[in-house]
């Protein structure tokens, strides 16, 4: 591995972000988890391959580190999102079932230095590019792009949609933007929804100002949607992928061309 975030630099206002599909675990952390922890069941298996070439454009800045190293997708203060609602910290100490991934948890000392080592060269990283593409085209937008299980009964009652997305309540972009996202993927075969359970993580809530020229929008994919199980091994099912990523193309085409209308 060669740091905690890789950069793909595309020419147009759409940037990419992965937080969650990094699996490297340094060992000195790896040797504190517990198996459980060390399966590391909470990625966001194969996201990076679901989207790749779809929008030859886009930037993409990829988090390498997994989530329970530390959680690029949290507040760095370890606020939480939902108050109230079972979620998991900056620093996970269970995984989504509620079941705890460590032998040695994380101390006060240790949180810190992964903030400085992980999360914020993964944010840095994020904000230039943001800034360079609204620099080139007067407008950027950061397209988070996620997956969970579709059942998970720690974290929510039922099953969830194919396609969640989330700008919280229409706060992180343009409404023409969270309009013609949700519109898209509400005329593919999946389930989709906007604003539901998921309403956009701290990181589309920290970049998206729409007044400012910067839109954000979050995609949450069941991973029903394209691997062949929701489980061990985690297998990427190539049909039912590419079926998802003829809609996923589309979506980023729409966001793509209203972003630049936007910007005229």
């Amino acid at each position: 591995m060669s740091g905690p975030v890789e950069i793909s630099r595309g020419d147009g206002p759409i940037v990419l972000g992965l937080p969650h599909t990094g699996t490297h675990v340094p060992a000195t952390i790896e040797a504190k988890l517990n198996a459980r922890g060390q399966a590391l069941v909470d990625t966001d298996w194969h996201v990076h391959t679901l989207y790749e070439g779809l929008l030859p454009s886009a930037t993409t800045v990829q988090a390498t580190f997994h989530r329970y190293v530390i959680d690029a997708n949290r507040d760095p203060t370890g606020v939480s999102l939902y108050p109230g609602q079972n979620t998991t910290s900056l620093v996970p100490l269970t995984d989504f079932d509620g079941q705890g991934i460590w032998d040695i948890p994380p101390s006060e000392k240790d949180i810190l230095e992964r903030r400085e080592a992980f999360h914020a060269p993964y944010h840095a990283a994020l904000k230039a590019e943001l800034e360079r593409v609204k620099a080139a085209h007067g407008v950027a937008v950061l397209y988070d792009c996620h997956s969970i299980r579709s059942h998970i009964p720690f974290l929510f009652e039922g099953t969830l949609p194919d396609m969640s997305i989330g700008t919280n309540n229409g706060a992180t972009c343009a409404p023409e933007i969270e309009a013609i996202a949700h519109e898209f993927a509400a005329s593919s075969p999946c389930t989709a929804v906007l604003n539901g359970r998921f309403k956009g993580g701290w990181t589309t809530r920290h970049y998206g100002r729409p007044s400012e020229g910067v839109h954000a929008i979050q995609m949450e994919l069941a991973q029903s949607t394209y691997l062949k199980t929701e489980a061990p091994p985690w297998a990427f099912d190539t049909d039912k992928a590419d079926r998802l990523r003829r809609w996923l193309k589309d979506i980023l085409d729409a966001i793509h061309d209203t972003a630049l209308e936007l910007a005229r």
